[in-house]
């Protein structure tokens, strides 16, 4: 099926509704002709200066300011020294709010995703390690913050970009965040349910789950 972009309208909005639509849309990073693309099936919404979760809560800074907006804008951050972490901007410009992308499942550009990784495919099995996880679906997908920070995600010619084939989510599972300790308990993380892609231990697809879409 054709895909379209998604236009800013989309994130103009509060991020547990961003986040829960962007389930089934499709990451596109388009290099020298090539794609590499994987559709969004993990993201965690993250609620601006009231969040204390978020980048955002102690204010405005350097640093965060793609968060203030416009909407539709990439955020990235280097985190425990060792990865980097893709979200995008939401709610209008001026106003703090994002959704974090924690997994993928890889649908083209396979082979680019692992050479990126430095792993070897040996089964389909494999595949879960190119793009389970923020850190392996940023390195996956080539993102850094000099390369991507505030990279426009809404604009046709932009080599990162997200786009819409049609797909429809329609059993979401929605639990509380993981892998922080402020605010953890709040239920802003969805899920495509029993995706194979989606990261962490297995039990996390159902231990916590406050609900489904």
């Amino acid at each position: 099926m054709e895909r379209i972009l998604v236009p800013p309208r989309f994130y103009d909005r509060d991020p547990r509704r961003v986040g829960r639509e962007l389930l089934g849309k499709v990451l596109v990073r388009e290099e020298t002709g090539k794609l590499v693309t994987a559709r969004i099936v993990e993201v965690e919404a993250y609620l601006g200066v009231g969040d204390q979760a978020a980048h955002a809560a102690a204010g405005r800074t350097p640093r965060n300011q793609v968060l203030f907006g416009p909407p539709g804008q990439a955020y990235v951050y280097f985190i425990y020294g060792n990865h980097y972490c893709l979200n995008v901007s939401c709610l209008p410009d001026g106003v703090a709010g994002g959704v974090l992308f924690r997994a993928l499942e890889p649908l083209e550009g396979i082979a680019e995703m692992a050479r990126a990784r430095k792993i070897s495919l040996r089964c389909d099995r494999d595949l879960r390690l190119l793009t389970s996880g923020p850190g392996r679906l940023a390195e996956a997908f080539g993102i850094t913050r000099t390369r991507d920070n505030g990279k426009d995600f809404t604009r046709e010619d932009s080599d990162l970009r997200i786009e819409d084939d049609g797909f429809e989510a329609a059993n979401v599972l929605v639990t509380p965040r993981i892998g922080i300790v402020k605010a953890a308990e709040l239920p802003l993380r969805y899920v495509i349910a029993d995706n194979p892609f989606v990261s962490g231990p297995l039990r996390l697809r159902t231990a916590g789950a406050v609900g489904r879409g």
